[in-house]
């Protein structure tokens, strides 16, 4: 299902063709770079519209707002690279939310033409693009503190094979929950507003099965755990 798993740096991306109904294409990027796609992240206000250069201007730390520049980068070149346009002429738009119908739903091509998603979390960000609706999730390894403080929130059953875990195999069990689960909500647009318990994913070696949807692990560096969730039709 995977088209292919490639890595993204700052020369501009050979994309192929745009993938076709379950064909996936999943990138990978280091967000510290200082240039990606082929555009300087010092130079991304020419590139990003309105709506993303005011998002990245909030972030307070210069290395949270080097991260938001240098994924958003990516993402239009791949985009771009896709759509056969130029990466700051590509229009993005948001869908409905499933839960309440506002406009902050999947984030979506303006017109259609590819289904993608974006994440980033550290130093990474993974990018997902495909013919039908599609989550993808990066997370890092967290530490004890935040296990804990998010243990309760997840499926009974998770929180309980969680706590059956070490402590010190308990953060990597988690990022794998994390990235699963955020996999999934982000390709059904809902987010965390119906909370995060649902759907149960597991902390196994091997995802849950889902109904509606393919979820599968993706490679990912030490002190990281990824997930793809591609819609079964």
């Amino acid at each position: 299902m995977i088209k292919s798993l490639s890595q993204l740096g700052p020369a501009a991306p050979r994309t192929g063709p745009l993938p076709v109904g379950r064909a996936v294409s999943v990138w990978a990027l280091d967000t510290t770079l200082d240039a990606v796609g082929g555009y300087r992240v010092a130079d991304a206000a020419a590139v990003l519209d309105a709506g993303e250069a005011d998002r990245a201007a909030r972030l307070l730390r210069d290395a949270d707002r080097h991260r938001y520049l240098t994924s958003h980068l990516g993402l239009r070149a791949l985009l771009g690279g896709y759509l056969g346009i130029a990466p700051g002429a590509v229009g993005l738009t948001r869908e409905d939310c499933p839960c309440c119908g506002g406009p902050h739903g999947r984030p979506a091509v303006a017109g259609g033409g590819v289904h993608f998603s974006l994440s980033h979390s550290g130093d990474l960000a993974y990018f997902a693009f495909s013919g039908v609706p599609v989550g993808v999730d990066v997370e890092a390894v967290p530490g004890p503190g935040a296990a804990a403080d998010v243990l309760t929130s997840l499926h009974p059953e998770e929180t309980a094979e969680l706590r059956a875990l070490t402590d010190a195999d308990r953060p990597s069990a988690l990022a794998r929950v994390w990235s699963r689960k955020e996999a999934c909500l982000k390709g059904t647009g809902t987010g965390i507003a119906l909370g995060l318990a649902e759907p149960y994913v597991g902390s196994a070696a091997e995802p849950a099965p889902v109904a509606g949807w393919t979820l599968s692990d993706l490679p990912a560096p030490g002190g990281y755990a990824a997930a793809l969730a591609v819609r079964d039709a």
